[in-house]
Order: structure tokens, then C-alpha cells, then sequence
């Protein structure tokens, strides 16, 4: 085996102080009619801005559509309130509520 020697600067498990601000994953809600293209649109709109979708549940109830995304927003492209802004526009254009939270916030308001 390897003696364990100091670790080189770039192995995961430093910290960078820019990368700590960052959220690093977020939740994407999404509800409204029913219509055709909402999860594309959305999708795109994440994929655009280099956010990967790490998981997703959609249903529809009756006539409304929801959908849950857990996002990586690690090598996001933009300003979380740059990216907060372009899922609002895609929103509005398709007629749904489109929101997201960083995950840390989601985690502090529903921890019981």
C-alpha cells in the first residue's frame, strides 16, 4: 500500500470557498393544467443553463399536473436568481406555477 502523504491541491474533499456559496442542489416544483410539452419545456430550460436533473416524479391528477425534480446545480450556468428568473418565464409561457428551492432551504423549512 500507499503511505498517505499530503493531499494534492484539486482532489475532492478540498473545500473551495467559492463552491461552499453555491447551492449545489435544488428542488424544482411545477403545477398547473394539464398540456402537452411541460416537461419538455422544462427540461430544456434546466438543460440550457447546464442544471442536470438528478431525479423526477410527475403525476396527473385529474386535470392538473404536478412534477417534482430534484436538480445539480454544481456546474449551473447562470446566478441562482438568474436561473430563479428563466423557470419563471417558462412558466409563464406554458400557463403553470414553476418554483425551485435550494435544497438546505427546502431541508430547514420541513425539518420537524
Amino acid at each position: 500500500g500507499e503511505g498517505a502523504g499530503p493531499t494534492p491541491a484539486g482532489i475532492p474533499g478540498g473545500q473551495t470557498p467559492d463552491r461552499e456559496a453555491r447551492p449545489l442542489r435544488a428542488i424544482v416544483t411545477v403545477i398547473g393544467h394539464d398540456r402537452v410539452g411541460i416537461i419538455a419545456a422544462v427540461s430544456t430550460t434546466l438543460s440550457r443553463h447546464q442544471v442536470n436533473i438528478l431525479d423526477i416524479r410527475q403525476t396527473v391528477m385529474q386535470e392538473y399536473f404536478t412534477m417534482i425534480m430534484l436538480v445539480d446545480l454544481a456546474a449551473m450556468s447562470l446566478s441562482f436568481p438568474e436561473l430563479v428568473a428563466a423557470l419563471n418565464a417558462t412558466g409563464e409561457q406554458l400557463g403553470v406555477d414553476v418554483r425551485i428551492q435550494r435544497e438546505e432551504t427546502f431541508q430547514a423549512m420541513h425539518h420537524v
